[in-house]
Order: C-alpha cells, then sequence, then structure tokens
C-alpha cells in the first residue's frame, strides 16, 4: 500500500459521514440495488468479519474470568506488531464529547508495521495492554475482526494480517449507526459472540424505552408485556444493558470456555496476527 499523506486524518474525518450515507443508500430504489452489488464483496466473506466483545458481561460459571480483557490480552500477547490510530476518526467527526479522539482503535498484526507515525504509534505488548483496559475502564465496546476497508484507509498492505479492534462508543460509532442500513449478508458478517443472551426482567421494567431506542440493530421492541429480545437480529454489543436505568437486563454468556475457543476460531480463519506468515 501506498504512504498516506500527513493530512489523510484530516480527509478521513470530513469524508467520514459518507460511510453511514452509503449504507442508508443500499436501501434506495435502483441504486440501492446497484450499490449493493458493488459494496459485497467488500463487507463479506474475509474482508470483512467482527465480534463486539460486551465491557458488562455477566459470565456464569467462570469464576473471576473477565471476558473482554481475556479475549484481548490473548490477542495482544501473540500478535507481531502493535500500533493505535493516533485520532478516532469515528468520534472526530462527530465531534463527540463523550469520549476521547486520540489513541483509538488498536491494530495487531505484521501489517501494521506499515502504517505511518503521523497515522499510528506503535506500541509495546505492556502498553497495548494498559491502552486497552484503559478503554474498556470507560465503557467502550470492544469490536474485534477483520476490516478490509481500514487497510485502505491507514495504509495496511491486504495480507490478511492485520486485526482490527475498536472501542466503540454507541453515540459515534460508525458501525452502530450503519448496520441497520446493510444488506442481509453484510449485517451476517457481525457475528454475535456464540451462547450470548439477552436476558430481561421485564417483572421490574418501567417501560422507559431507552434500551429500545439505544439498540442499533432494533433487536429490541417494547410491548405491553415489556421488552422482547429478537435474537435473530441482535450482534450482543451488550449496550441495552449498559442505558437500563433499572439494570433488569443482563448478558449472559453460559460456556466462556467456547465462547472464546469459537471467536478464536474464527479470527485464526481469517487473519494471520502471529510473526510468521501463513
Amino acid at each position: 500500500m501506498k504512504k498516506r499523506p500527513s493530512w489523510w486524518l484530516d480527509f478521513l474525518r470530513i469524508a467520514w459521514p459518507l460511510t453511514t450515507l452509503s449504507a442508508k443508500m443500499t436501501q434506495w430504489p435502483i441504486v440501492g440495488k446497484f450499490l449493493a452489488v458493488l459494496v459485497r464483496p467488500i463487507f463479506t466473506g474475509k474482508n470483512f468479519h467482527v465480534t463486539h466483545v460486551p465491557v458488562n458481561l455477566d459470565v456464569r460459571g467462570a469464576g473471576s474470568t473477565y471476558l473482554p480483557e481475556r479475549i484481548l490480552e490473548e490477542l495482544i500477547k501473540r500478535s507481531a506488531h502493535r500500533v493505535t490510530i493516533n485520532r478516532c476518526t469515528c468520534r472526530e467527526s462527530k465531534q463527540c464529547k463523550h469520549y476521547p479522539v486520540e489513541d483509538a482503535c488498536l491494530h495487531l498484526g505484521e501489517g501494521t508495521s506499515y502504517l505511518d507515525p503521523h497515522l499510528a504509534t506503535p506500541r509495546t505488548v505492556e502498553s497495548a495492554l494498559a491502552h486497552m483496559r484503559k478503554m474498556i475502564g470507560m465503557g467502550l465496546i470492544p469490536m474485534i475482526g477483520r476490516v478490509r476497508m481500514d487497510d485502505f484507509f491507514y495504509g495496511t498492505p491486504n495480507t490478511g494480517r492485520s486485526l482490527t479492534v475498536c472501542f466503540c462508543c454507541p453515540c459515534c460509532c460508525t458501525i452502530f449507526e450503519s448496520t441497520r442500513y446493510f444488506p442481509d449478508d453484510v449485517k451476517g458478517s457481525l457475528v454475535r459472540l456464540k451462547g450470548l443472551k439477552v436476558l430481561i426482567d421485564n417483572s421490574a421494567c418501567t417501560r422507559c424505552g431507552l434500551c429500545v431506542e439505544g439498540c442499533f440493530t432494533r433487536a429490541l421492541t417494547l410491548g405491553d408485556g415489556g421488552v422482547a429480545w429478537d435474537e435473530s437480529l441482535c450482534k450482543g454489543c451488550g449496550h441495552c444493558a449498559t442505558v437500563c436505568p433499572q439494570k433488569i437486563i443482563t448478558i449472559a454468556v453460559d460456556d466462556v470456555e467456547e465462547a472464546v475457543r469459537e471467536v478464536m476460531g474464527r479470527l485464526n480463519e481469517r487473519i494471520n496476527i502471529g510473526p510468521d506468515a501463513k
């Protein structure tokens, strides 16, 4: 990939709203079908495959295991190279007032060694772990996986040796804002953590509707019986549990070992972040 000029992050900030607009355009008559055909190869298969790891999981039968840190720590320690993107384009384009723009996404793998220093900062294993824990401590939601478009955005070679770890905020995240407009097969590239369930105690629900409003995939609906969860639509970000003022929504994974094995298996099929090429 060619190097990116020093003004590139400013250009991305200005152009970033087009990412959500293009997703909306796939729903337009006539032109939408044509656009969907163009974007499918970029946002399906090995080019786009991501999973959210909620920071508010109720991990049952796993002692004190904290699943987000466990998964990310393993990936960070295994990675041949690590960088953090200097500025979060999602937050910068939205002028986020809640979370920092600086020191944003974490990218792992040999491919990240090609990124320009004005775009990304190299990290040791220790500093990458500290960054991860800081982001999770703020309540930001990790989204991990293969994002082919990041190769273009940041100048990473398209060799399948770069893994993206976004720390998503619900107020600015492009994926949160765009997913509902994606074609169904593209939505399928956002894979919920295996065994993740949303449990709702409707006996204590006040019907405020905040969880329904906050669900970026429209997986929650409010009716006479309270809040209903549509498993087929849910991507497992856990935001509904965060915004619930009554704290009657629980994000649960019963078999944590199987969840870890499954997500690692999917990532290994698509990305090699270690020091040795496939």
